[in-house]
């Protein structure tokens, strides 16, 4: 039986096979995307002119470490391409993403990007979003709990990520993990939370990504968007 940790690996260098010489590189955050900042660091000492903008502080650290060159995204007026995972792909290649704390700079990054490349292992693929992980949202530390109460009126069980000990995003904000019985809509759920006050951003990333990168049992299957991001 082929190991978890196998098939992420698996799945971010297939991923980084995309990457050319000279680019500009969102560098996205989790297990599985360590893979990938590792593999674009080996490319880096081959002799390759890339330069990353990373999407979290742990992923800052590890592309320091790694020598590759890193730009502020102030600094750049579009990114050629981003790889960075995520916790659910649906059909129309719509997203759950934020699991590991950095959805924000995540998406930010992923807005300007020409192309985002999603890695994941198949235990992501799903049929609704919602119907394995919860949904990250970031909000103020501000009037958090009530925040988390107009959450609440939108049907989900919301969950302050580190509970007594608040996880504290590189933003200074605090996150909830919303648990729904499934997103059926997407779209219109994103409108609905972003109306919120106190909400700063969801885990949702709907048409953003451009192609996904599945690694299972049977190999690497990559899917691809078929129509713009925007």
């Amino acid at each position: 039986m082929i190991e978890l940790g196998e098939l992420k690996k698996a799945a971010a260098e297939k991923a980084v096979e995309f990457v050319e010489d000279g680019m500009v590189l969102g560098l996205g955050t989790g297990s599985t995307t360590y893979f990938a900042v590792e593999a674009i660091g080996r490319l880096v000492t081959q002799g390759y002119k890339l330069q990353g903008v990373p999407t979290s502080k742990a992923t800052e650290e590890q592309a320091r470490k790694l020598g590759i060159p890193l730009l502020e995204l102030d600094q750049v007026d579009s990114i050629d391409l981003t790889i960075d995972g995520a916790d659910e792909v649906d059909g129309n290649l719509d997203l759950i993403k934020g699991m590991g704390g950095a959805l924000l700079r995540e998406k930010m990054v992923a807005y300007i990007s020409e192309r985002e490349i999603i890695v994941v292992d198949d235990s992501k693929i799903v049929d609704v979003l919602g119907t394995k992980s919860p949904l990250p949202i970031e909000v103020t530390r501000f009037g958090h709990g009530r925040t988390r109460k107009h959450l609440e009126a939108l049907g989900c069980r919301p969950e302050l990520k580190g509970g007594a000990e608040p996880f504290i995003t590189d933003n200074g904000n605090v996150i909830y993990n919303c648990r729904f019985d499934s997103i059926d809509n997407p779209y219109s759920l994103e409108i609905q939370l972003k109306q919120i006050p106190g909400v700063v951003e969801t885990g949702l990333f709907l048409r953003m990504a451009t192609s996904v990168v599945v690694a299972g049992k049977d190999g690497i299957d990559v899917k691809e968007r078929y129509r713009s991001k925007k």
